[in-house]
């Protein structure tokens, strides 16, 4: 009311339209960012594991993703302590025995979760990579039910089979186009299942962390580097990279280096993107782009898909769309019960409430 007795109308409506374009301007470059790095690093990815004459060794390429993840951690928490009034704020990074033993859990079930989404990436093509992993909503409600004990109402469970359906119906054209990898598959599946995992234990790890995500992403491609370490050796990859012709080309590194701070900036675009909209429109610009991802990927390697086949597609994206919609009003719903059931007198107030039941997660 101050400011209205202290502006004229048309300089208060100046100054509104202008904090709403600059909202809408940092809202568009959180989105276009995110799209970015997230195409960028799936298309780069693939470029590095599947190309005939790169590199065959995926999980080498993963480890040094951490390496670069870990590093640039270290590297923007010195630039933040020498110029604490510059734009670059971030947390203290320090190497403490008893955090590291605290989030391994969390770090053994991330390494299989990019280990095998680079797996899924190398045996099968960007534009099936959604579907591929589209069972990452079905596993979140199962691990949420059997390790939180959560349960979920009968309207998102509608939305899981409508997913479960058009996975099936995917892998089903896959098949009959004869692109169909039984490997990539298998690996989509259990990356899917790591996604979730990783949900949760990211939540339980926090905590001994300070409640900082950074210190957890460090924390956890740190013990990711030594965990990878035995993975290599058994899977031979120490070899492949010994014998690889192009170990000394500029050109490759280069590009294994962009690839790891893609990885790394996804932290802080995700982040982003989820600080200047909401999780419901997060989620709702990932499936979207999910579809982008699909269209480019026929576009740049000039595939002729059926009808079906793009039915799936829109059948998984339809369904993780609904779902997303269906969570976010059952959350509402239950924010509400428990705000009615907190004021009233005759009751006794809730001591815990679930990350569930909460509106702002």
């Amino acid at each position: 009311m101050g400011l209205e007795r202290e502006l004229p109308k048309e300089d208060l409506g100046t100054t509104m339209d202008t904090g709403r374009s600059r909202q809408y301007t940092k809202i568009f470059a959180a989105v276009a960012s995110y799209w970015v790095f997230s195409i960028g690093l799936v298309f780069l990815n693939k470029y590095l594991l599947s190309e005939q004459e790169h590199l065959d060794a995926p999980l080498f390429i993963t480890w040094f993703q951490c390496v670069v993840t870990v590093a640039l951690c270290f590297i923007l928490s010195k630039i933040s302590k020498a110029f604490p009034n510059s734009s670059i704020q971030f947390p203290n990074m320090y190497l403490d025995q008893k955090i590291s033993r605290e989030v391994l859990p969390l770090s053994i079930v991330f390494v299989g979760m990019i280990a095998f989404n680079n797996l899924c990436l190398k045996y099968v093509g960007v534009s099936f990579y959604y579907v591929g992993r589209s069972l990452t909503t079905i596993f979140n409600v199962v691990c949420s039910y059997l390790i939180l004990g959560q349960k979920t109402s009968a309207r998102a469970i509608g939305c899981c089979l409508l997913i479960i359906g058009g996975f099936f119906l995917g892998v089903n054209q896959e098949d009959v186009a004869g692109s169909l990898s039984v490997s990539g598959v298998v690996y989509g599946v259990l990356a899917s299942l790591c996604v979730a995992l990783n949900a949760i234990y990211t939540s339980r790890s926090l905590g001994a962390v300070g409640d900082s995500i950074w210190r957890l992403t460090m924390y956890n491609n740190l013990n990711a580097i030594v965990l990878f370490l035995p993975l290599m050796l058994f899977s031979g990859e120490f070899g492949q990279v010994a014998y690889f012709p192009q170990l000394f080309s500029g050109t490759f590194w280069t590009l294994m280096v962009i690839s790891g701070i893609f990885g790394f900036m996804m932290g802080y675009v995700t982040g982003w993107q989820i600080q200047v909209t909401s999780p419901l429109t997060h989620n709702i610009s990932g499936t979207a782009k999910a579809a982008a991802q699909t269209v480019m990927a026929v576009g740049w390697w000039q595939e002729v898909k059926p009808f079906l086949w793009w039915g799936s597609n829109f059948v998984v994206l339809i369904g993780s769309a609904l779902y997303t919609w269906v969570k976010s009003q059952d959350m509402k719903i239950r924010y509400v019960s428990l705000a009615s059931d907190s004021g009233s007198s005759d009751r006794r107030p809730l001591m815990k409430q679930n990350d569930d039941d909460d509106p702002k997660v």
